[in-house]
């Protein structure tokens, strides 16, 4: 388990924790008291240490290494009922956007979504989450094939960005975004977006059109990286926790400026210290968002999606 600098009186706490079990294992000594104890001064601490995050904390969250990445989600929310589909049907297939067909308990849905890597293989396979715009016509193929067979389409936002390549910008990587916002907006099935981890610019746009948005409580959602805001701003990444709090990139900020529907909680210490939990968390708001716009019908669903973006950026002095 990694930890990040914040997180640290909680290795501190654990390590205490787990020498007292196990001297209590090792040995005849009675240590039930001071497990107890030490546990609920984790607990304590984790609540410390959790309830006043600030922004830039939040950005470093999103990207622990522990933390579940879509494919973790997808294979504990579908069990083996997941059959991923590959290629967009005129470049290649994109590693980095993932798809295809499962279900939550009877329901089917179409899901997508940006996957990292857990190494640094992987990661090079997966292309650090960052998609080409094979992976983006790929995700917009299945949208379409959703539609057709009437199925639902969870979204999973986890990405750094688009691939700001030569070779990107050379097969369209602007026009592929560009038009998946424009058909996932008229699209006429259910799409539910859910932001796991980052949510950058528009990388993240281009599978982020949805008629119920949710982000999870350590994700962030943005135009541009506290990174890059900072190289730009500042010609150094040393204010990057300053461009985290100007950018208003959490999830409490985004459902403040109604950017999204719904924060999903997160368990106690974030969803890398209990992937189960977080699995269980998602699953649920997955389920609940899809409940209340189900039964819409096709037009009022693109309508009332159609809205709710008409309405962002809208302000009165």
């Amino acid at each position: 388990m990694e930890y990040l600098d914040f997180e640290l009186p909680i290795k501190e706490l654990e390590e205490q924790y787990q020498r007292a079990c196990n001297i209590g294992e090792e040995s005849e000594v009675d240590v039930t008291a001071t497990c107890k104890q030490i546990e609920k001064k984790l607990k304590e601490k984790k609540k410390e240490v959790y309830k006043n995050l600030t922004a830039w904390q939040r950005v470093q969250l999103s990207r622990h290494p522990n933390r579940p990445y879509t494919l973790d989600y997808i294979n504990a929310i579908c069990g083996d009922t997941f059959l991923e589909l590959h290629g967009d049907r005129s470049v290649k297939d994109d590693k980095a956007m993932i798809g295809g067909l499962g279900k939550i308990n009877d329901q089917s849905f179409m899901f997508i979504g940006q996957q990292k890597g857990y190494n640094t293989k992987t990661r090079q396979y997966r292309n650090f989450g960052m998609a080409n715009p094979e992976g983006y016509r790929k995700a917009l193929r299945l949208m379409k094939s959703a539609e057709k067979f009437d199925l639902p389409v969870v979204c999973f936002v986890d990405t750094p960005g688009a691939y700001p390549g030569l070779e990107a910008e050379e097969r369209g990587q602007g026009e592929a975004i560009a038009r998946n916002i424009l058909e996932m907006a008229r699209l006429k099935v259910p799409i539910i977006v859910i932001v796991i981890g980052e949510g950058a610019s528009g990388g993240a746009l281009g599978i982020g059109v949805g008629d119920r948005v949710m982000m999870l409580e350590n994700s962030w959602y943005s135009v541009i990286s506290p990174e890059n805001c900072s190289s730009i701003l500042w010609r150094s990444w040393d204010h990057k926790e300053q461009a985290a709090e100007a950018l208003k990139l959490t999830a409490s900020d985004a459902k403040k400026l109604e950017v999204i529907d719904t924060i999903v909680k997160e368990p106690l210490g974030g969803a890398h210290s209990d992937r189960e939990g977080a699995f269980g968390l998602v699953q649920e708001a997955i389920l609940n968002a899809f409940e209340e716009i189900k039964n819409l019908p096709p037009q009022e669903l693109v309508s009332g999606r159609m809205d709710k973006y008409n309405k962002m950026g809208v302000y009165k002095d």
